[in-house]
Formats: structure tokens, C-alpha cells, sequence
């Protein structure tokens, strides 16, 4: 069973590799949010693939606080757009941040 997580490991490390294509052609923040959004998803799956795969429970806990971290950096997007885009209305640009 071990070969199975292992592999389905690779298979997401290799949906990363693909997603870096998307970070440089994302044309709007929206996209990169969402890039980085897969990139921790992502890395969580890998971490508790890992830690099946490779007895160490460590690594659980280690993918429960990238968990906490990516709703965080989602929280700190959001609001810093939002203000953006209110400072731009403010100026009168039209609200294109």
C-alpha cells in the first residue's frame, strides 16, 4: 500500500509542476490566488500521503498548519484587494484594481 501513496505523491507533485504554467500566464490576481490556493491544497495532500506512506504522524501535524496558514493567506488576499479596490473608487479610477 505503501507504492500506492507513493505514487499518488508523484502524481500530485507532477499537478503542481503544471500549475507553476498558470502563476506566469495568469493575466489577474484572481488567478495567482487561485494557483496559490492549489499549490497548499496540494502540498496538504502530499503531506498526509507522506505520512501514510512513510510511518511518521509528524507530518500530519505539519500539513494541519499549512491547512491554517492557507486560510490565512486567503483572509490577507481578500481584504488587501477589497481595500485596493475601494482606494482606487476613492480616487475616482472606476474601481479597477
Amino acid at each position: 500500500m505503501g507504492i500506492f501513496y507513493i505514487v499518488m505523491t508523484l502524481f500530485l507533485l507532477a499537478n503542481m509542476a503544471a500549475a507553476m504554467a498558470r502563476v506566469f500566464r495568469g493575466p489577474t490576481a484572481a488567478d495567482r490566488l487561485m494557483t496559490a490556493q492549489l499549490f497548499g491544497t496540494t502540498g496538504v495532500g502530499i503531506l498526509v500521503l507522506l505520512a501514510e506512506a512513510v510511518p511518521q504522524p509528524a507530518l500530519r501535524d505539519v500539513a494541519l498548519v499549512f491547512t491554517l496558514l492557507a486560510v490565512l493567506v486567503v483572509l490577507a488576499f481578500t481584504r488587501g484587494h477589497t481595500g485596493q479596490a475601494e482606494e482606487a473608487r476613492s480616487r475616482g479610477n472606476g474601481g479597477d484594481a
